[in-house]
């Protein structure tokens, strides 16, 4: 009898010490690998109001729109369209994205706070707004260095034209289609690309 329990305290206390080392052995599996941002989302940028967001962690999953925005240009009533847009279908996945540029014309000369005030004065904008940005040239943000460099239609990969050009996103961050600045966000061949993005994202 007394041989029989001390081997039980015997087996009970290496039960005891084999436990945790188990435990241990199991914290220590490798977690699994981050999805990698896609190509077109893998930057960070300032917000008009100086926040620096990381395009992957706010957008992965939304249908994009990127577009070069000024102020004082003859197109810059399209930011009442954009705004339509993304009133219309943000709940939809559409995430509109502007980026102010005074490359062309020096149409957009001011600075971020005077920016921000003339789109919510004339236009309402409540989509996101990014700091000034160079989109062409050796000052060129590396974001559009990649969206200028993509093949797309109908707009062939290449610099940018002038203001108002647009860039479309897929929901998976592939750059599906590229829009010259006259192409108006509210014309067919925009919202048919748009309309089927949105549809795709959303039956996946």
């Amino acid at each position: 009898m007394q041989l029989s329990h001390a081997l039980c305290l015997t087996l009970a206390a290496a039960a005891c010490l084999t436990l945790p080392m188990l435990s241990s052995r199991a914290a220590e599996q490798p977690a699994a690998a981050p999805e990698a941002a896609p190509p077109a989302l893998n930057f960070k940028m300032k917000t008009l109001a100086g926040q620096e967001v990381n395009l992957a962690e706010k957008y992965r999953g939304k249908v994009v729109l990127f577009v070069n925005v000024a102020s004082r240009c003859g197109l810059t009533p399209q930011y009442e369209t954009l705004q339509k847009l993304h009133e219309k279908y943000a709940d939809q996945g559409l995430a509109i994205i502007g980026f102010p540029c005074n490359q062309f014309g020096g149409q957009e000369p001011g600075t971020s706070e005077e920016i921000a005030q003339f789109c919510k004065a004339n236009y309402g904008v409540t989509f996101d707004m990014f700091e000034k940005i160079d989109v062409n040239g050796d000052t060129q943000a590396p974001l559009y260095r990649h969206l200028t460099t993509q093949a797309t239609q109908p707009e062939p990969a290449g610099p940018i034209k002038w203001n108002f050009e647009k860039f479309l996103l897929s929901a998976d961050g592939k750059t599906l289609q590229r829009f010259a600045p006259r192409t108006k966000p509210d014309s067919a061949e925009f919202i048919t690309a748009l309309t089927e993005a949105l549809k795709a994202r959303n039956a996946s």
